[in-house]
């Protein structure tokens, strides 16, 4: 947002009335930084370092390279940095790039409330908006926690019917929390912010039948865009509904679910959504992540070989289904949402944490797809968890062996997590920085709330380049 001075029309009069728009938007707006717990702290400074890690390494992929040469040839005023590709563009063309190339991988983190990626939709718009307007580390942590509170409390409001109905909630919730973030990070009053929303609203979209192709990584960068668009518009005097969420033919009605204000406005376990944020250490779908872990639990537990196996069987929700059953993936993106792919990879010992083992060639390996032609998937209607599954193995030896497990609950100990995303942030980051350059990033985030602007982190992501269109 430039710094030209904005004068707003008069205001309509204001609508009493039990709305969730307005009442999300009076909930993000008050949020301020003393209100964040010190683990809630951490943990938004935890969701930064995520994000940066799979963005530096998303910023190489094919899609990526693309949107950032569109930028390129459009051309635009230099107000904030696309991450790996030495440049600075429009801050809703950085948030779209950015957007896109931290959900590239697919390893970004995951909050079952929504059923979706926040920090992809968040930090991008934040980041840009920040940048070209000198925000603090404090300012954006607090907009991070309205736009990621926001977020989920909406997930709720809408309930399970959105994302069943085919819509991809990191798109359509995601830009409604974005918007709600770059509305706090602009100081917006909760009528501004109501406005935001209901502009959101009008812009959310995305579909889950685009999942396995680079459709869905731009869900995340339209998302983050899109938001970030609907702050700044609403800043400007830009009009909406107050009640687009939950009007007649508003975002629930026309998307999916049932508008509950009760839903929205319930607290959560621990009292913050951000405590429950479930980061990535697979790179791949989130809803693969249980039956990964109980396949290696069961390879490591009975020391298993692929030829010891005659049939795996992945007992998984029904919600699998259009989100990560790909039964025959043909590229790395497609077998990030393939059950029986991923299983496979677990039961041969591979490495599903790192990048090398989704790609193309690694797909088609043939001693993969003869195991994965031996893994079936039976989804349980009667299972609504993506984050439980059940692997079952019949071996040689006439064994059968069970392993359930649960993915979808957060840890308790945040500093092994720390520690565990310090080193996934490392080994993400190898190709394109230095060991005194990730020390240094990792520092940076580590004093995020002292910083009194983000040029530093900036500008060190500006130095940041992979190679391509260089």
């Amino acid at each position: 947002m430039s710094a030209t001075t904005i004068t707003k029309p008069a205001p309509l009069a204001a609508v009493q009335t039990d709305s969730i728009t307005r009442e999300l938007a009076a909930r993000s707006a008050a949020l301020c930084y003393p209100d964040l717990p010190e683990d809630v702290r951490l943990r938004v400074r935890q969701c930064l370092l995520d994000w940066i890690g799979v963005t530096l390494a998303g910023a190489c992929e094919p899609l990526v390279h693309m949107l950032a040469e569109e930028a390129r040839e459009q051309g635009g005023h230099a107000q904030a940095t696309v991450i790996g590709h030495a440049m600075t563009t429009s801050s809703r063309q950085a948030a779209l790039i950015n957007g896109a190339a931290s959900h590239a991988l697919d390893y970004d983190d995951v909050n079952m409330a929504c059923t979706g990626h926040p920090s992809v939709v968040l930090v991008p718009a934040l980041l840009a908006l920040a940048e070209s307007r000198g925000a603090s580390g404090s300012d954006f942590m607090t907009a991070f926690a309205a736009g990621y509170e926001t977020m989920c409390q909406l997930g709720l409001a809408c309930g399970d019917a959105q994302y069943a109905n085919g819509f991809h909630t990191t798109a359509t919730l995601g830009t409604l929390g974005a918007a709600a973030a770059c509305a706090r990070l602009l100081q917006l009053d909760a009528d501004d912010t109501a406005t935001a929303l209901g502009i959101a609203s009008t812009m959310a979209a995305g579909l889950k039948s685009m999942f396995g192709t680079m459709c869905k990584p731009l869900h995340a960068g339209r998302a983050s865009a899109d938001g970030l668009q609907a702050a700044q518009l609403a800043a400007r005097g830009f009009t909406s509904r107050a009640d687009a969420i939950e009007c007649t033919q508003g975002f629930i009605a026309t998307h999916g679910g049932t508008a509950s204000l009760e839903a929205a406005l319930a607290a959560p376990d621990g009292g913050w959504h951000l405590r429950h944020n479930l980061f990535k250490f697979h790179a791949a779908c989130y809803g693969t992540h249980a039956a990964i872990e109980a396949a290696r639990q069961l390879r490591r537990q009975h020391n298993l070989q692929p030829e010891d196996v005659i049939r795996a069987t992945v007992r998984a929700s029904a919600a699998s289904e259009g989100v990560c059953n790909i039964a025959e993936p043909r590229t790395g993106l497609e077998a990030k949402f393939s059950l029986r792919h991923t299983v496979a990879m677990a039961l041969s010992g591979l490495d599903t944490a790192g990048l090398d083992g989704f790609s193309d060639q690694a797909v088609s390996a043939p001693e993969v797809v003869a195991l994965r032609e031996r893994v079936q998937v039976l989804l349980a209607p009667q299972c609504p968890e993506l984050t439980l599954s059940e692997v079952v193995i019949e071996t040689q030896d006439g064994a059968v062996l069970r392993q359930r497990h649960d993915s979808g609950r957060p840890t308790s100990d945040l500093l092994e997590q720390q520690q565990r995303l310090e080193e996934k942030f490392r080994r993400l980051v190898e190709p394109v920085l230095a060991p005194d350059q990730s020390d240094e990033l990792i520092d940076l985030v580590g004093r995020l709330d002292e910083l009194t602007d983000l040029s530093p982190l900036a500008g060190m992501l500006a130095r940041q380049a992979c190679g391509g269109l260089h």
